[in-house]
């Protein structure tokens, strides 16, 4: 991948003018054929977004928190900051990435990167703003901030998502895997139009390699129990999490919830004992009305083929898109099991929960919902309140 623009400007304590960025490859999908990368001054930012004012804080992550901010021009972004720990270098990896990940490529599903900032040990990334948040928040979080979905606006954000990393995975060269979709990392905007968001964990993927061994990075829940367990990433991982994704969409229930009777319930495990006992319409959103049944039952179909435990056995996502859309019968596929990561345990002693049978039952983690709606790591000291968690498979410490 080429960029069009040296990223020793990002380091740079002065602020240089704009740099038109435009696409080399010539792969852009949806907007303008040419955009403006602006390396922002800290003051500007701190102007901006009031000098980091907690009202307008929108969002956290493992990584850094966003700010809501007005620019000089009247134009509203969203602006993360990220800060430096020196012995791991953790935040300088994810501002990297993103950079790297965004600079050159334009979708109308992917969140657009206006421009970035290095300031002391932070790093601020600025993005265009997104009216409607996350799906974290407006699909699967609290009452009072959740919208209305009609059946339209789900299946216009599932085939977003879906083109967005058809597009990562098959269009752009190299190819990006982003290693960590999940509802908090989908933002809306005004038209409820979705963006794939946080390309922090991101990484470039070739054709002539079969994976990449790397450190295990994502979310407990949308985690391809093959990838959490070896360290080898494929384009799969990301299929996986997509399934889950779809699930949840479709669903409106999250990845992992809990309860004080009943414990946890896994989405993914709910989802196939629904599939085998056909009833597979009864996970539909008990709120959404006068939806097209075979449709809905077919998107939880695809869900559940990008949740297989084999992981050769998931479709692509360009074929994906196409089940979504009756390019390709669903109905002429074979849905084998599904496999789970249930809890960290699992990847600390290489044990994998899969579904043998409907009746088998996990482990008793005890893991629970974090706040924002994303699963969070339990240890033996209970629960470990983390956004994108990163750990080593082959360590027995969490890092």
């Amino acid at each position: 991948m080429k960029f069009s623009f040296s990223f020793s400007n990002c380091f740079s304590p002065s602020s240089p003018p704009e740099v038109d960025r435009s696409s080399s490859s010539g792969q852009e999908t949806g907007g303008n054929t040419s955009e403006k990368f602006q390396v922002f001054s800290y003051k500007e930012l701190k102007i901006a977004t009031d000098s980091f004012h907690p009202s307008n804080k929108i969002g956290e992550g493992g990584f850094g928190s966003v700010y809501k901010g007005q620019l000089r021009d009247g134009t509203t972004v969203a602006v993360k900051v990220l800060s430096v720990e020196i012995e791991s270098m953790r935040g300088e990896r994810e501002f990297v990435s993103e950079l790297s990940a965004l600079t050159d490529i334009k979708h109308e599903n992917l969140v657009t990167l206006q421009g970035c900032c290095v300031e002391g040990a932070s790093r601020f990334l600025v993005y265009d703003y997104m009216e409607n948040n996350s799906l974290a928040q407006t699909l699967l979080g609290a009452k009072q901030n959740r919208m209305e979905f009609g059946w339209e606006a789900r299946r216009g954000i599932s085939l977003g998502v879906g083109r967005g990393l058809a597009y990562l995975h098959e269009e752009v060269q190299p190819h990006i895997i982003h290693r960590d979709i999940k509802a908090a990392n989908i933002l809306l905007d005004q038209n409820l139009a979705p963006k794939i968001s946080d390309f922090g964990l991101s990484k470039l993927f070739v054709d002539s390699r079969s994976h990449i061994s790397t450190r295990v990075a994502g979310t407990l829940g949308y985690l391809a129990p093959e990838y959490a367990l070896s360290g080898r990433l494929t384009r799969k991982s990301d299929v996986y999490s997509f399934g889950v994704l779809l699930l949840e969409i479709i669903s409106g229930h999250s990845v992992v919830e809990y309860d004080l009777e009943h414990g946890e319930h896994y989405l993914v495990e709910k989802a196939w004992e629904m599939y085998t006992d056909n009833k597979l319409l009864q996970l539909v959103d008990p709120t959404l009305k006068d939806f097209p049944e075979e449709e809905a039952i077919q998107f939880l179909k695809v869900g559940l083929l990008c949740v297989q435990e084999i992981s050769g056995l998931r479709p692509r996502m360009s074929a994906a898109v196409k089940m979504l859309t009756n390019e390709i019968n669903v109905n002429d596929v074979h849905i084998s099991q599904p496999g789970l990561l249930s809890d960290l345990t699992a990847v600390k002693i290489g044990h994998r929960r899969s579904f043998p049978t409907i009746s088998s039952k996990a482990s008793t983690s005890t893991s629970t919902q974090s706040a924002n709606t994303n699963p969070s790591l339990t240890g033996s000291s209970g629960p470990l309140n983390m956004d994108a968690v990163l750990f080593d498979v082959k360590s027995e410490s969490h890092r």
